[in-house]
Order: C-alpha cells, then sequence, then structure tokens
C-alpha cells in the first residue's frame, strides 16, 4: 500500500483491501458490526489503561487501535451504502461547531462549569428534536445499555437530576447508603435468597455512585483506582511473604493483614 497517500487515506485503502472478499484477510471479511463492537470497546478501555500508566508510546498505539475500530465500521457501513468515514467526519465536525457556539459563533460562557451545563443543554435539545416524532420520550434515552454498570449509573442519575428528580444536596445521599447497608444486613440475616442479596448490593452499589455523582467524582474512574491501588498492595504483600519463603495460601489472614499494613505504611511515607 503506497506511503504516498496521506495517512488517513492509507489507512482507509488497507482497510478495502483487508475486506476484499476475494483477495483479504478471511477473518476481517467475515466480521460484522456485532462481531467487531466487544474489540471496538477493549480498545477504548487500552486507550484508557495507557494513560492511566502515563505511558504515551502505549497511548499512540493504543489511539492507532481504536481509529481502526472506528475505519472498520465506516468500511463496512460503506460497503452497505449506509455512510462512509467521510459522512461519520462530516457528521462530526457540525457537531462540535454546533455544541460550541461560543467557539464558532457569537455565544459567551463564563467557566468550564458554565460550558458543561450549555453542552448538556445542547444535547438534551438534539434528543428532544431526535425524539418529537416518538410516542413517548424519556430523559434517560440515549444512554448506553453496555456501558460499564457504574457509568450508566452515573449517567442515568444525571439525566434524572437535570429534569429535577435529585436530593437537594449530599446529605441525604449519604443517609441512602446507610439505608441500604442496613437493608442488605437485614436481608443477609433472615438468610435472604442470592436473588435478593444481589438486589440489596445493586441498590447500595447505585447509592455509592450517586454519593459521588454529587461530589464530582467519576465513580467508575474511582473504582478502576481503588482496584488497582488494591492491585497494587496484594501483589506487595505477595512479595513479602515470598521474602520469608512463603506464599498467601500458606499464610494466616492475620499475617497478611499485618503486612497489608506494612504496605500502607510504605505508601504514606513515599
Amino acid at each position: 500500500m503506497s506511503h504516498a497517500l496521506p495517512p488517513i487515506d492509507r489507512l482507509r485503502a488497507v482497510m478495502a483491501k483487508l475486506r476484499d472478499r476475494r483477495s483479504g484477510c478471511p477473518w476481517d471479511v467475515e466480521q460484522t458490526f456485532a462481531t467487531i463492537a466487544p474489540y471496538t470497546i477493549e480498545e477504548a478501555y487500552e486507550v484508557a489503561d495507557a494513560i492511566e500508566r502515563n505511558d504515551m508510546a502505549a497511548l499512540k498505539d493504543e489511539l492507532g487501535d481504536l481509529l481502526f475500530q472506528v475505519i472498520f465500521h465506516a468500511r463496512m457501513a460503506e460497503e452497505a451504502s449506509l455512510f462512509d468515514f467521510d459522512a461519520i467526519a462530516t457528521h462530526l465536525s457540525d457537531k462540535m461547531v454546533r455544541r460550541h457556539p461560543h467557539v464558532f459563533g457569537d455565544a459567551v460562557v463564563r467557566d468550564t462549569a458554565a460550558q458543561t451545563e450549555a453542552w448538556e443543554a445542547h444535547k438534551a435539545a438534539e434528543r428532544r428534536a431526535a425524539d418529537s416524532a416518538a410516542v413517548t420520550a424519556s430523559a434517560l434515552d440515549g444512554v448506553p445499555v453496555n456501558l460499564p454498570a457504574l457509568a450508566r449509573a452515573q449517567k442515568l442519575q444525571k439525566r434524572a437530576a437535570r429534569v429535577g428528580f435529585d436530593w437537594p444536596d449530599i446529605a441525604p445521599a449519604l443517609d441512602k447508603i446507610s439505608e441500604e447497608i442496613g437493608e442488605f444486613r437485614a436481608e443477609l440475616d433472615r438468610g435472604a435468597a442470592a436473588e435478593r442479596l444481589q438486589d440489596e448490593i445493586g441498590d447500595l452499589l447505585f447509592a455509592c455512585v450517586n454519593v459521588a455523582r454529587f461530589a464530582g467524582i467519576d465513580a467508575e474512574t474511582a473504582l478502576r483506582a481503588a482496584t488497582a491501588k488494591f492491585d497494587r498492595r496484594f501483589r506487595r504483600v505477595e512479595a513479602l511473604l515470598a521474602a520469608r519463603g512463603k506464599r498467601p495460601e500458606h499464610s494466616t489472614l492475620a499475617e497478611m493483614d499485618a503486612l497489608w499494613n506494612v504496605v500502607k505504611a510504605e505508601e504514606s511515607s513515599t
């Protein structure tokens, strides 16, 4: 494939060749929107992972992989006479211009918070216009079902809050966590079935997401950070045990808990 082409045109040509039914790659030819979607999600997470690790070489690579997913979907759509990459780029440019009247027009925004509010207002107006032909429309329309659970919960809560379904401040949201813990404990004490316990745990997690939203914290990011911290600390506990010639499965909980506190202290002192 010629390097003389502009990079994006070369990439589109590579994708077209991969999808060629006579001379392309059999795997690529067999793919559909549905079969490629999981890879698209995976690549987005790998971009986020590279950013969290501050690995810029990996970020360049992962952004390329994510762009390839866009090119892949665009090629399949073009083959089906639905739209092509240029249509995607044009639609995106038009949307960005429309949603930034303070940059491309005469509107004025005071600060980042005001811009965020204006952005959400533009999106809401676009959704209302898109739903105008529908018999019923919900403030929750447009939130993807396949988002990670915490991210989807937070988006749904934000949508409901914008139409007035919200606590007045963070205090009752915090109280809701205590209430949900009590309900879970009650179900646990009475020996409730797993399905009932799952329901109560779900309510508790949803309440925790609500508190994160009030505090201006992204729940998905917070849990990812907490998970990474657990991973880091437990691996350090394993290393300390190994220095004693032991493994976790051959150690007591008290011993591992003591080492966990050592690891926490190590991190606090750095």
